[in-house]
């Protein structure tokens, strides 16, 4: 008989895509027993989810502990997703969380559809909410890259990854997207970030454009609707300018066709591990880089780690001129890329 096992996670793409390796090792089920995964989002991470291997169902939601602009707390709206996950008759839930949130308001939720089985990593006492409960710096290093962190609760439910896979992070494929790149070699430059704090200087962007130009890299800079007047100002007459232009599959294909990826630590850094590509990670410390730098392909970290703003979680840099990430120039940029694929 066919288990049905939840996975929830209820913020960004990022966080989506790092929960890949725990999905598919619930899609290989336990016990000897095959597995039915639905994934449990919100909206941010919502296109992620459906580019995961493993998923076969997606619930939306958005969450008022989790998101950054929280709605007030509905009875109707709990109620209801209490409804769905009902509905859903789920065996098994994986809450997968990160270090500074709390897996316990949905552990109850669940339970209240009738969940039987809950795992979570959770340093507080849960009484009986969870079934598998993980302490973090107790059972398990609280300090390790946040893939690891979401598998390690697959593997206390009792999942484990198929043989074969060595737990990266994956997507189903992508469409084909030279129409969008052209065919000659190139190196994507994502200015764009979550939040302001983890953004590099969209002038920095434009040097580096026009450096990596002058080197003899063609350069493709992505982004969003909402950047593309960023991505504008940043490709200037050195690049091809892809904001606004891409879906999310898409913008998988563009980074999956690149030598390099020139990101700081937003969603693309991570489909751009997905996909297999080398990236140079502008990396602002506001978060530890050991839990959130891209996951298992060659990486060039920039950015001073042991900047005032590390592990302050801050969304805007709390220090003028932003130091951790303008003190790097384009020429570290273009230094970091050829290190990595070797001079164009």
């Amino acid at each position: 008989m066919t288990e049905r096992v939840l996975v929830v996670r209820l913020d960004s793409d990022g966080d989506v895509l790092a929960s890949g390796p725990a999905v598919r090792a619930a899609a290989a089920g336990r016990d000897g027993r095959p597995a039915e995964v639905t994934f449990l989002c919100g909206p941010r991470g919502r296109q992620a989810a459906g580019m995961l291997p493993g998923v076969r169902h997606i619930i939306e939601w958005v969450c008022p502990w989790i998101v950054p602009d929280p709605p007030e707390v509905s009875r109707d709206d709990i109620e209801d997703l209490v409804g769905r996950l009902a509905a859903g008759r789920f065996d098994v839930a994986l809450v997968l969380t990160s270090f500074h949130q709390s897996p316990l308001p949905m552990a109850l939720l669940l339970r209240l559809a009738g969940v039987p089985q809950i795992a979570a990593i959770s340093p507080d006492y849960p009484g009986s909410l969870l079934d598998h409960r993980i302490r973090p710096g107790r059972d398990m290093d609280d300090d390790q890259p946040e893939p690891l962190r979401a598998l390690r609760v697959a593997t206390e439910a009792g999942f484990a990854l198929p043989a074969g896979d060595g737990g990266k992070l994956k997507v189903l494929p992508s469409p084909e997207v030279r129409w969008l790149t052209g065919e000659e070699p190139y190196v994507v430059l994502h200015p764009g970030a979550s939040v302001p704090a983890r953004a590099w200087s969209p002038s920095r962007c434009a040097e580096a454009v026009a450096k990596l130009r002058a080197d003899g890299w063609q350069v493709v800079v992505t982004g969003s609707k909402s950047e593309r007047e960023l991505t504008a100002f940043v490709s200037g007459c050195d690049a091809v300018d892809l904001g606004g232009r891409t879906a999310y599959a898409e913008l998988a294909g563009v980074l999956a066709g690149a030598r390099a990826v020139v990101v700081g630590n937003t969603g693309p850094a991570h489909l751009a591990a997905a996909v297999g590509t080398p990236v140079v990670s502008l990396f602002a410390p506001v978060v530890p880089a050991k839990r959130w730098a891209p996951y298992g392909v060659p990486v060039r970290l920039l950015g001073d780690q042991q900047a005032a703003c590390a592990g302050s979680r801050a969304t805007r840099c709390p220090l003028y001129g932003h130091p951790c990430l303008n003190s790097i120039t384009a020429d570290d940029v273009v230094a970091a890329v050829n290190s990595l694929v070797g001079k164009r």
